[in-house]
């Protein structure tokens, strides 16, 4: 697709707004003036003068740029257990941002307002990464995450904000649908990144058929490498009716959990609601519920259901006595009962990253 917004080609753009355009820190050069991206693991090989697969990379005259460094979509600070985190800095709030755009193309997207429409750098709203942290310590957050639609799109402006962030003291984190590459997993563990929350859509069939093509076990790679960086990782595995929430399907996603992240790091399967151009009824519970327990049944010690407020599945109980030792209402920690990280009851040591932030 040729380069052009609204009759302006790209060439006028770094005219516009230079702020927002920045040289991409992971692409390849190859001949003819044709770059290969190396954020996510699409690759994309783009011709001079167009876009890639996310409408957020540019070739311009043989070099790739992002075109949304600092163009904010959105901004607020949050509930860390909104992404959900359970296990990472419960109780805390992340002020969470995002940019435009995606590259999958899932038809139930939740945050579709922002990840269909692509970027305009005439339109953006430029926040730079020090006016980001500074924006975090006022509001007394305790981190930051990139969020809402695809955190990879804005590596760039990601790791430079996380590197400011930590010299604050502030946590970094990723809401992600996994797909980045192993450079950019690394680009971004340097920079402080510590926190990575993946949505798994599915089987194989569910990322052919739904999400545009792409591939399932980049996605477990990466979470495995992820944890092996010493990065905190939880999984969540958003049950769409009729499409993923077979006991077939639910039994691989378990078991590629255990052999992949292993039994300590929590799963969280959510309920889907219609959205976008998907309109499937929402998730029975009992499907939610039967997922948690097989989960527990075959050896995965932290299993949570999401989207269902006040159910008691939302909660944290001790794997080896039974305790309920963190109580939540949805994205609310109504109890906190862990003593230095372990279970009051019985002493078992219950895996929490960062400390327990009462607001």
């Amino acid at each position: 697709m040729n380069i052009e917004r609204k009759n302006i080609m790209v060439k006028d753009f770094f005219s516009y707004n230079k702020k927002v355009i920045k040289e991409a820190y992971l692409y390849e050069k190859i001949k003819n003036d044709k770059v290969k991206c190396l954020s996510c693991e699409r690759k994309c090989i783009i011709n001079n003068n167009q876009y890639g697969f996310c409408h957020t990379k540019i070739n311009f005259s043989g070099k790739l740029y992002t075109i949304v460094y600092g163009d904010i979509s959105a901004i607020e600070s949050r509930p860390i257990e909104i992404k959900p985190f359970f296990h990472y800095w419960p109780g805390s709030t992340a002020l969470t941002f995002s940019t435009w755009s995606c590259n999958f193309n899932c038809l139930w997207c939740q945050n579709y307002h922002l990840s269909k429409n692509f970027p305009n750098p005439l339109k953006s709203n430029y926040i730079s990464p020090e006016e980001m942290v500074n924006i975090a310590i006022k509001n007394n957050d305790e981190g930051l995450c990139v969020s809402f639609q695809e955190p990879t799109l804005l590596l760039e402006y990601s790791i430079d904000v996380f590197s400011i962030a930590k010299k604050n003291n502030l946590y970094c984190c990723y809401v992600s649908n996994g797909y980045m590459t192993l450079e950019a997993l690394k680009l971004l563990k340097d920079s402080g990144m510590d926190g990575l929350k993946i949505d798994v859509k599915g089987d194989y069939e569910t990322y052919e058929k739904y999400c545009g093509g792409v591939n399932l076990d980049i996605v477990w790679r990466n979470a495995r490498e992820a944890k092996k960086m010493g990065i905190h990782i939880e999984i969540v595995n958003l049950i769409v009716t009729n499409v993923n929430d077979s006991e077939n399907q639910i039994n691989e996603l378990i078991e590629r959990h255990l052999k992949e992240v292993g039994e300590d790091t929590p799963i969280h399967f959510t309920r889907y609601y219609p959205a976008y151009k998907f309109h499937n009824p929402p998730t029975k519970i009992e499907i939610l519920e039967k997922a948690r327990d097989k989960a527990l049944r075959m050896g995965i010690k932290y299993a949570y259901i999401g989207n269902v407020p006040g159910h008691p599945y939302e909660n944290t109980y001790c794997p080896n006595c039974g305790k309920c030792v963190i109580k939540r209402y949805g994205y609310k920690v109504l109890k906190y009962d862990l003593i230095n990280g372990k279970c009051p009851n019985c002493g078992y040591n219950i895996p929490i990253f960062g400390k327990y932030c009462e607001k």
